[in-house]
């Protein structure tokens, strides 16, 4: 008799438990999403922000984020929209920055190349200038974007060929006012950002 009270002391505990989850958003809290329907639900979109919290260079990198554009056709993604094998290393900083992802559904890597090239966003420069490399990786590449040659942020775009279209990672980095670079050994130079 007293395991079976003890057994049910333990489920009113969790069920008492379980209530408590779910209670009102704390102040301060975004209030909890409508729930749609699987037709009207919009895809899954991650942003994901790390780095310095400096308010001009997280409104630099939001900026960049804003202004990018993508081929007709393009929804937001999770991360987990393909395997990225490798992240940028932003050598000079502090840098605020952000990663988004998207899927282009029917393209290829050429396509979605030549599009970044010719809609850069926030007016930003290829690394690669008019010499883009044809013979990149088949199911993959890095394409860099910055604001001036020799800068150490940006935007660096990896792109995966991914069934039914090819997946775009954008990981933005914009440097604090205060940003500085290491200095390197013997009169070596940093690479630019997505040259690989």
């Amino acid at each position: 008799m007293r395991h079976r009270l003890t057994f049910a002391a333990a489920v009113l505990a969790a069920l008492a438990l379980t209530g408590c989850a779910t209670g009102q958003t704390p102040a301060g809290s975004p209030a909890p999403a409508a729930e749609t329907t699987p037709e009207s639900a919009p895809p899954p979109f991650d942003v994901i922000a790390s780095g310095s919290d400096d308010e001009q260079a997280r409104a630099q990198a939001q900026a960049w984020l804003d202004d990018i554009s993508l081929p007709p056709g393009t929804t937001t993604a999770s991360s987990n929209v393909a395997s990225f094998y490798s992240y940028t290393g932003w050598p000079c900083g502090p840098v605020s920055e952000l990663e988004a992802f998207w899927l282009v559904p029917d393209a290829t890597l050429s396509d979605t190349a030549d599009w970044l090239d010719a809609n850069p966003a926030g007016g930003l420069i290829s690394v690669w200038g008019d010499h883009r490399p044809d013979n990149m990786n088949n199911d993959g590449m890095l394409l860099g974007y910055i604001p001036e040659m020799g800068a150490q942020e940006g935007i660096v775009y990896t792109l995966r060929t991914v069934p039914g279209g090819i997946a775009v990672r954008a990981e933005i980095a914009a440097q604090t006012a205060d940003a500085s670079c290491p200095e390197l050994p013997d009169g070596a130079q940093y690479g630019a950002p997505g040259m690989g």
